[in-house]
């Protein structure tokens, strides 16, 4: 699956939140579907997330922050995507990679 063309695509025609504290607050909500981290997101958080919520799929890309911003279509450094509505996308469909 091409992540870059999924992000975009969940961008324009569903809902995606941005960030750390976007996700922390989406999960705690019980609004997320699925959390996307990038390669180099702090491996600290990325524990306390999972094991604070466990029903969300996190899948963890080969993509460094800016480069996961670019692929979103935001010219923003991005450590975290936010599932809340995947719109058009087959975003959904990624398995959880966290060890």
């Amino acid at each position: 699956m091409d992540i870059s063309r999924q992000l975009k695509l969940a961008n324009t025609t569903g809902q995606l939140l941005f960030g750390q504290r976007q996700a922390t607050d989406a999960c705690a909500k019980g609004d997320a579907k699925c959390i996307i981290l990038a390669a180099n997101c702090p491996q600290k958080y990325i524990d306390e997330l999972a094991a604070n919520h466990p029903e969300v799929t996190m899948h963890r890309t080969g993509m460094v922050n800016r480069d996961l911003g670019v692929a979103s279509g935001k010219p923003l450094s991005i450590s975290t995507i936010t599932v809340i509505d995947a719109g058009e996308s087959d975003i959904l469909t990624l398995s959880g990679n966290l060890e």
